[in-house]
């Protein structure tokens, strides 16, 4: 079966985005980013990985789920499909866009992933945003969280708001990089 992967940028106080989405406090260069790169290659844009040659063999993810905020980051420059050499799969109950293995979806985020885990294929890469995630918390199998060594103050969280339900994930790794960049990867305990 398909894991189902939140794999994103965080801040150290917890927020994946600035209060208007703001990302670009993020470490973009540094030691980190060969390593991460090399693994998660994916997720990279598809224009910015070609003009910086990352590649795209390690295959890691073949589909990424968006909220509409998430997606819409790069529609003021004109991109209407950030990630096409992924099927991407975009929430929204008012909006659309076209653009190539672009969709964008009014149905129950839940039952697209359960759908999605029972066909073939790589990983799923849910990218974001929170609320999406607060949503999809019962079906994400690992976490990778970059945590950055800034602190926002406000802005998106890493989880919108749920009910208290406190789950239990298990550390599978963790490298610290020069930069102060730290990546964690954590999966949900397998079922007894």
């Amino acid at each position: 079966m398909r894991e189902l992967v939140y794999y994103v940028a965080v801040s150290l106080d917890g927020y994946i985005a600035g209060p208007a989405g703001e990302f670009d406090a993020f470490l973009s260069e540094g030691d980190h980013m060969a390593a991460i790169n090399e693994r998660f290659g994916d997720t990279v844009p598809t224009d910015i990985a070609d003009a910086l040659g990352v590649s795209r063999d390690g295959g890691m993810f073949d589909t990424v789920l968006m909220g509409w905020n998430t997606y819409a980051v790069g529609l003021p420059f004109g991109v209407m499909s950030p990630y096409r050499h992924l099927r991407q799969i975009v929430f929204s109950r008012t909006r659309t866009a076209t653009g190539e293995n672009l969709e964008v979806t009014a149905a129950d985020p839940v039952s697209t992933v359960r759908a999605l885990k029972e066909q073939e294929g790589a990983a799923i890469w849910l990218c974001g945003g929170g609320a999406l995630a607060a949503t999809l918390v019962d079906q994400i199998d690992r976490l990778v969280l970059k945590r950055n060594p800034v602190l926002f103050g406000a802005g998106i969280p890493l989880f919108g708001p749920r009910p208290y339900a406190p789950e239990r994930f298990e550390e599978v790794g963790t490298t610290t990089f020069e930069s102060g960049v730290v990546l964690s990867e954590y999966v949900r305990p397998a079922a007894v």
